[in-house]
């Protein structure tokens, strides 16, 4: 499967949202997931799985508890695909920082005042 197979789900997507906040117990990630996406303790389960043999998160136990971290890993590769197509919005963001500053440096207010 590839990378963006993976993240083509939304549920799985959603599981990283929730990873990138910090390692989280997969009881709380499931009840979050059932709750926005209606769908069982098992198919949660599944995608954490799924995302877990793509390297895309890490687990650990402690105790009964099943910790779930992002792993970068699979995230750098995806990062280094997009890379060949950044340029086509690198320039656009460019543009628009220095129309913000612009916009900044406009409305800032002057603190020399004209003689009467």
């Amino acid at each position: 499967m590839h990378a963006f197979d993976v993240l083509g789900d939304p549920v799985r997507r959603r599981i990283l949202e929730l990873l990138a906040e910090g390692e989280q117990a997969s009881g709380a990630i499931t009840e979050i997931v059932r709750a926005e996406f209606g769908i069982s303790q098992p198919a949660v389960s599944q995608h954490l799985r799924v995302l877990r043999e793509h390297g895309f998160t890490t687990v650990r136990a402690e105790g009964t508890r099943r910790l779930y971290a992002v792993d970068g890993a699979a995230l750098r590769e995806v990062d280094e695909w997009l890379g060949r197509f950044r340029r086509f919005w690198d320039r656009h963001l460019d543009a628009l920082a220095t129309e913000l500053a612009r916009g900044r440096r406009e409305r800032r207010p002057t603190t020399d005042k004209e003689p009467s």
